[in-house]
């Protein structure tokens, strides 16, 4: 059986050769090793996947814990009277006073100031 579809299909590629090469319409050109994978695509069935093949790859939904909503103070009427009294802090008013202590360069200065300390000086051409 196996012979008659060998000579079947060697009776069929001597055709096409003959007919593409004197044809030059699209129906003579046709391409029988597409046409083969093209059915064998179709009518390929995937194996059908069992219904628990989601257990180990998909995990369990679980819902957060519901937050706690934010609890006032007992004494909240002292708690502002006492953030009204404290004396504020200013960042401002600090750094001057470091300023003061270190007159050298500063931490960007000297960084450049070291940088330019390995390049060679440029001479003035005259």
């Amino acid at each position: 059986m196996s012979s008659a579809i060998l000579r079947q299909a060697s009776a069929v590629a001597r055709a096409a050769t003959r007919s593409c090469a004197f044809s030059t319409s699209a129906v003579a050109r046709r391409d029988l090793i597409q046409e083969i994978y093209i059915r064998e695509l179709k009518s390929y069935k995937p194996p059908p996947q069992p219904k628990d093949a989601h257990v180990g790859v998909v995990k369990n939904y679980s819902a957060p814990p519901t937050p706690q909503p934010p609890t006032l103070p007992a004494d909240l009427a002292s708690e502002l009277s006492a953030y009204d009294t404290a004396e504020p802090t200013f960042a401002a008013a600090a750094k001057p006073a470091q300023s003061e202590e270190s007159s050298g360069p500063t931490g960007a200065e000297s960084f450049l100031a070291f940088l330019e300390a390995d390049e060679p000086q440029a001479e003035a051409h005259h």
